[in-house]
């Protein structure tokens, strides 16, 4: 009896293995949303490193966490390195391509606690009087990141983060979208008139006694 057991958790394990090792060998988690601010308001707040701890959903995870810039301020060859706790790890960001303000494309390395590296895609779209933004990720699954995708599900663990990462980007660049455009009426407002000065009445001459 307990060799037939036996025999029969093999034969579940052999069977999950060969589902695990027959899934798919990369991964793709997509989300989007619509920002009403222009698309460059939107993209100053991805295209600077400098300024993800406004609106990242990973930011604040390790008030601890190490942070070091490097490159350039912004752009492509603006690069990004973290160090934290279990739940940050290690790991670096470089933008390889950027568009302003249509795209960018960021090479996301972790370091740890598992080595892996990633495509993250960020496109900017006018809609109307706001913008339209996608966020992608696409990378390599090995076979225990197959296993983990089997479980729990990559879209599932990485789409949740990318929902509060865009409604935090959407709260500050329509804060800056209103800023800017407030700004600018000011500025464009006319200046008040200048009271005019009554001009003093001169005193008359009294005439000269006969």
């Amino acid at each position: 009896m307990l060799r037939k057991v036996l025999l029969g958790l093999a034969a579940l394990i052999i069977i999950l293995l060969g589902v695990v090792y027959t899934r798919e060998s990369t991964f793709r988690v997509e989300r989007a949303t619509r920002i009403e601010a222009p698309p460059d308001v939107v993209y100053a707040l991805v295209s600077d490193f400098h300024a993800w701890d406004r609106w990242s959903p990973w930011a604040h995870l390790d008030p601890s966490m190490k942070t070091t810039y490097g490159g350039s301020p912004s752009g492509t060859g603006a690069t990004y390195h973290w160090v934290g706790n279990d739940k940050v790890g290690e790991g670096d960001m470089r933008i390889t391509e950027s568009k302003p303000p249509q795209d960018l494309v960021i090479r996301l390395e972790f370091i740890k606690p598992m080595a892996n590296v990633n495509r993250t895609e960020f496109t900017f779209k006018p809609d109307g009087s706001g913008t339209k933004v996608d966020w992608v990720m696409t990378g390599p699954l090995n076979f225990m990141g197959k296993g983990m995708d089997l479980f729990v599900g990559m879209d599932k663990m990485i789409g949740t983060d990318f929902e509060k990462g865009l409604a935090s980007m959407q709260r500050e660049a329509e804060a800056d979208a209103k800023k800017r455009a407030e700004g600018t009426t000011a500025s464009a407002a006319p200046a008040a008139p200048t009271p005019a000065v009554a001009a003093p009445v001169a005193s008359p001459t009294p005439a000269p006694a006969k």
